[in-house]
């Protein structure tokens, strides 16, 4: 790892806890916020991974504001199977400002085009499944966030990060099952599995 990804790591483990109070802030106004520590640590780990894995591009800061809003928005799903507008929306927009900040800095506005395809595709996949599948309206509201983001890498990232939340998700699932701590009608918070996969995706294109 070269000097610049090492120091981007550790910056973005230092935002990650810094951002703590505020994420439990968001947290709690849905559900009981976890200590602390634990929402720091959730939040520290995946920015430092991105800092790593990117360095400081200037997709940085829409991968951190996306990763931060992502925990947020773990948390509650976990504990209440729903992922609130107050956190989606403003992922989104967030998102999309950052990215096109980013297009312009890296001199790649053409990227946008995709982003903007991505997250339409995403967004119209997920409203489908949440008509006729056991996914909620908040997964559909979510993955434009993801689709755009992910489209920075090419549509191999999407599909890759399409692909590992609904593995991620399988292979939770099964296991609650195996160990008989949850039966088949049980529902299962997808929120969390998007995000994984996303995040896992966009290490592999970085």
């Amino acid at each position: 790892m070269s000097l610049t990804h090492l120091s981007a790591a550790l910056t973005g483990a230092v935002v990650g806890a810094a951002a703590g109070p505020a994420l439990r802030s968001a947290v709690s106004r849905h559900t009981a916020a976890p200590r602390l520590p634990l929402l720091q640590a959730a939040a520290a780990v995946p920015l430092a991974l991105l800092g790593a894995a990117t360095g400081f591009t200037p997709v940085a800061a829409a991968l951190g504001w996306a990763a931060l809003l992502g925990v947020a928005l773990a948390f509650v799903d976990a504990a209440e199977h729903r992922l609130p507008d107050a956190l989606t929306l403003p992922a989104f927009a967030g998102t999309a400002l950052l990215l096109g900040a980013a297009a312009v800095l890296d001199g790649r506005p053409g990227v946008l085009i995709r982003c903007l395809l991505a997250a339409l595709a995403l967004g119209a996949l997920y409203g489908a499944m949440a008509l006729i599948a056991p996914l909620g309206l908040g997964d559909a509201k979510l993955a434009p966030t993801l689709g755009a983001l992910l489209a920075w890498y090419g549509w191999g990232a999407v599909l890759a990060g399409l692909f590992l939340g609904f593995l991620l998700a399988g292979l939770y699932g099964t296991a609650l099952l195996l160990t008989r701590r949850a039966r088949g009608g049980d529902p299962l918070p997808f929120g969390p599995f998007m995000l994984l996969g996303a995040l896992a995706a966009v290490l592999l294109a970085a």
